[in-house]
């Protein structure tokens, strides 16, 4: 039977390397597979800005990535968290009755769901901010050279 607290934590906390994809839908799951692509590619990008400073243009299209990813995950364990039980089991544990406890919320699930809140919303913000400003700069950049 799959726990939803589970779920919704490993898709906060593990969800960018695909952990809750294979928990609720086995190692078969090309999505879990897929995963921890962009989020490789946002590392790459943090670790370039790192060597090469910000000014690096693959770095700054690269670290974005990582940044909605894990938003998109804290997405999902805010949806697991709040799913009703009786579609929980419905959907993860078709054999069990309505009511069964994997699908209950409890105090644990509901930390999940106020953590990805909290962190995903910041996550996101922070990634959309960051893309807007150094694309902005590169364009006042492209701009100066354009009129010197």
């Amino acid at each position: 039977m799959k726990n939803k607290t589970v779920a919704a934590w490993l898709a906060f906390i593990a969800g960018p390397f695909g952990l809750h994809r294979f928990y609720l839908y086995g190692l078969g799951d090309m999505l879990g597979w897929l995963l921890p692509i962009p989020t490789a590619l946002g590392l790459y990008g943090i670790e370039r800005a790192r060597m090469f400073g910000l000014d690096d243009g693959l770095s700054w299209v690269l670290i974005p990535l990582v940044g909605f990813t894990f938003a998109g995950c804290a997405l999902t364990a805010i949806v697991y968290g709040l799913m009703t039980p009786e579609k929980w089991n419905a959907r993860f544990n078709a054999g069990a009755p309505a009511d069964a406890a994997p699908g209950q919320t409890g105090w644990i699930t509901i930390g999940a769901v106020v953590l990805a809140l909290f962190f995903g919303t910041t996550v996101l913000m922070s990634s959309i901010v960051f893309s807007f400003q150094r694309y902005f700069e590169h364009q006042v950049e492209e701009g100066r050279k354009i009129s010197q």
